[in-house]
């Protein structure tokens, strides 16, 4: 083969050399990498995204989950539930009651300005509770975030607070509020019991993760801490239009969730599009309990890596 031959051989797999009748399929781009900050729910922690992070990671993003205050590692626990004394575990005021909604905010906020630089600003994903932190922090720094993802997660605007939308007649379930101990209002915090017996293990499976097996669900539930610190609930977000609403934003439902069932879901999506009909929702479903991190990690993070 002449030189002039090796030329229009590689012009060829190259796809440059027009009008020969050779059909050549363009190499597709690959994806773009993403930085995705993962803000978890009640009573979870960072550890909860493990399978999603790492699906995450395998398809070439940055991904970054933390300890909300209260939560995981930085977790306070009541005395009697280290002790297993049940009556006053009831009773107890709760170490973390001092944990304010814009203390979980401004943790997020730190977050993301850690992870400025890149090609792209930050995805934020928030689950359940972890929508009211994220709403709140994406009011206090906009300019930090590049889209706003909430996972079967509260968008709590007309009413402010995760608590408002949980009393809605949409909002209740016959599978949590069993599962609640004591007097939030007393104790400083909405308790549960990871460490209760069987009985109550299944209750809590069966409202939160009942479509993962009892063998999968346990090492879920006892790295649960057991109290969410009441302003999460309560808290109001302050969302605005000219911050939280310039932001785009998409949901993910789970069509299976018995915690945040989906006509509560569906009520919020509506209401946050009413709110900035300029920047609506877009909307996946995955068929899930309100724990996909748990059941299904891969889809959960196939539609996240497909998120622009």
């Amino acid at each position: 083969m002449n030189r002039r031959d090796v030329m229009k051989t590689a012009l060829l797999g190259a796809g440059l050399l027009p009008g020969v009748g050779l059909a050549v399929t363009p190499v597709k781009a690959p994806r773009k990498a993403r930085t995705f900050l993962l803000i978890h729910g009640a009573w979870h922690n960072a550890l909860h995204w493990t399978r999603v992070s790492e699906a995450l990671s395998a398809k070439g993003h940055q991904v970054v989950a933390i300890d909300l205050p209260g939560h995981g590692l930085n977790a306070r626990f009541p005395t009697s539930y280290l002790t297993g004394d049940m009556a006053r575990f009831k009773e107890e005021r709760s170490p973390q009651a001092d944990v304010t909604l814009d203390d979980c905010a401004d943790a997020v906020v730190a977050a993301l300005e850690k992870l400025q630089g890149g090609p792209s600003k930050p995805v934020l994903v928030g689950h359940s509770a972890g929508g009211t932190v994220i709403t709140r922090a994406a009011e206090k720094a906009p300019n930090l975030i590049g889209r706003l993802v909430y996972l079967s997660a509260f968008v709590p605007l007309r009413l402010q607070s995760a608590s408002g939308y949980g009393a809605l007649p949409e909002g209740r379930t016959p599978y949590s509020e069993a599962l609640f101990i004591g007097d939030a209002a007393k104790l400083g915090a909405v308790r549960i019991n990871p460490r209760g017996d069987a009985a109550y293990r299944e209750a809590l499976r069966a409202g939160f993760y009942h479509d993962v097996d009892e063998a999968a669900f346990l090492p879920f539930a006892l790295t649960l801490t057991p109290d969410i610190p009441l302003s999460l609930w309560t808290g109001k977000v302050g969302a605005t239009k000219e911050r939280w609403g310039r932001i785009p934003r998409s949901y993910l439902r789970c069509a299976q969730d018995r915690a945040l069932v989906p006509a509560l879901q569906d009520l919020m999506i509506r209401e946050a599009d009413a709110f900035t009909p300029g920047n609506a929702f877009t909307v996946d479903t995955l068929d899930t309990s309100h724990s996909p991190f748990a059941s299904q990690p891969q889809k959960l993070a196939a539609l996240l890596d497909g998120l622009r």
